[in-house]
């Protein structure tokens, strides 16, 4: 399979995400990973009883021989194993040595992993396929605890670099956030030899503690104080677990004759600011200059010399109204089906089978999208298995996505949109530009019916880092 490795080794430690990239590898033809080869406490995993026939007790005997099955018993592929800094010592040297031996090094933020460490230990979970069963746990941090923790990972990770530069090799290097990105799963597999790529990764493991680290020690303060001096660990920041968004050129929306590029946020006011778009250069809709590709727009770029592009935001809350009214609620045509049937069978969210009807109350409606905020939370932490979509996403991702290929020269507010978009218009020649007028609304209930102090709540868990980079206050 691979013309220059007989196996692979991956370089980890205990929640760094190594199961998850385990469970990825498997994925694809050719490749298999046989857990934790050379754990001292167990084999593999810990029910398991052999690896190829290979016993534990006659793997602590001689593990060279079970290192010599490994490589041996996939002619057609490649197989390999986890390795970290205390399983068998033995076998290292031989391990980094070896140039025919792949190796991956995964690698996580010290702090993170110990913390996940401490929770586990605290609970008891040490993996989570089924975010219904999560246990909640904090950390105790325990300074000198942790510097042995430190020191340890430093001086393997200085090991293994020192040995591969001087025996002329170079590995596969992953962080923990790359895990998510299903292009470097597919480089890593192509490096690996393996010819089968994914379109998605597996997603029956689950983040067990997407919180900041600030809510996950119990004994924050002391921690932050024991680590003052080390500021490369950043510890105050809000985990942003959402997957890498695209620009996503093709929706985009240039006005018929003047050079305004509208680039949407989907959710957002879209219909009110095609309507201003064609009340502009008074034309309809069909006249608007969409289905662009990144070739086709540069050339509508440079056609327009003074051009100006935009997108507008809106409040969190509301554009998560608009996401669940118009894509989950519903079953009109552009609702999400299969996400709507999966939320309601696996994830209970109590909404009707077919359209809402009369009987489909406003209590009802209030309790549907409470319960819908809080699966937004979990999506965009990464704790189920349904896509993230551009729908509700956060804008800072979906903004942050543009920017791989060109970004808005203005990011207008929805409530701001009467002021800023005429004034954009007169950047760019027109004199008297018309106001944009409110955008459809074609809930069943209107936000304000149900609003309250616990629906802005979760709306805030679910979207602080909008709330925070963009500076929204509460939605009444």
């Amino acid at each position: 399979m691979s013309d220059r490795f007989d196996c692979f080794v991956v370089f980890a430690e205990m929640r760094t995400g190594s199961n998850f990239l385990e469970a990825n590898l498997n994925a694809f033809d050719g490749i298999t990973c046989h857990g934790e080869a050379f754990n001292p406490h167990f084999i593999g995993y810990p029910n398991s009883e052999d690896i190829l026939g290979i016993t534990q007790d006659e793997r602590d005997v001689d593990p060279t021989r079970l290192l010599g099955q490994i490589r041996k018993a996939t002619p057609s592929g490649i197989g390999g194993f986890r390795y970290f800094h205390d399983h068998d010592p033995r076998i290292l040297n031989s391990l980094l040595t070896d140039p025919k031996i792949g190796k991956i090094i995964l690698t996580r933020n010290p702090v993170d992993s110990y913390v996940s460490w401490k929770i586990a230990q605290a609970t008891g979970q040490w993996k989570l396929t089924n975010v219904k069963r999560r246990k909640d746990g904090q950390a105790q941090f325990d300074a000198t605890e942790f510097e042995q923790h430190l020191a340890d990972l430093q001086a393997f990770q200085v090991q293994i670099m020192n040995t591969l530069q001087r025996s002329a090799q170079t590995a596969f290097y992953v962080a923990y956030e790359d895990l998510q990105d299903v292009d470097i799963m597919n480089g890593l597999a192509k490096w690996l030899g393996a010819s089968s790529q994914l379109d998605n990764l597996n997603t029956a493991l689950k983040r067990q503690n997407p919180q900041p680290v600030s809510e996950k020690v119990k004994n924050f303060d002391e921690m932050e104080g024991s680590l003052a001096r080390l500021d490369r660990f950043n510890l105050t920041r809000t985990p942003n677990f959402e997957p890498r968004r695209g620009p996503v050129v093709p929706s985009y929306v240039a006005a018929a004759k003047t050079p305004l590029l509208y680039m949407p946020i989907r959710s957002g006011p879209e219909t009110a600011v095609c309507q201003w778009l064609s009340s502009l250069d008074d034309v309809d809709d069909n006249a608007l200059e969409r289905n662009f590709k990144q070739n086709t727009l540069r050339a509508w770029k440079r056609q327009r010399p003074g051009h100006r592009s935009f997108t507008v935001i809106r409040h969190p809350l509301a554009r998560a109204h608009e996401a669940f009214c118009s894509k989950i609620l519903t079953t009109k045509k552009g609702s999400f089906a299969g996400i709507r049937k999966t939320l309601r069978r696996a994830h209970n969210l109590p909404i009707p089978e077919g359209e809402p009807d009369d009987e489909y109350t406003v209590d009802a409606h209030r309790t549907a999208f409470t319960s819908y905020l809080a699966w937004t939370k979990a999506n965009l932490l990464g704790q189920t298995a349904v896509r993230v979509d551009g729908h509700w996403a956060t804008q800072a991702q979906c903004i942050q996505g543009m920017s791989e290929f060109t970004l808005p020269d203005m990011i207008i507010r929805e409530d701001e949109m009467a002021l800023y978009l005429p004034a954009l218009a007169m950047q760019v020649g027109h004199t008297a530009p018309p106001e944009p007028t409110a955008n459809p609304n074609s809930a069943p209930y209107a936000l304000a019916q149900i609003y309250d102090d616990q629906i802005e709540a979760l709306a805030r868990e679910a979207y602080m880092r909008d709330y925070i980079m963009f500076g929204f206050d509460n939605w009444a």
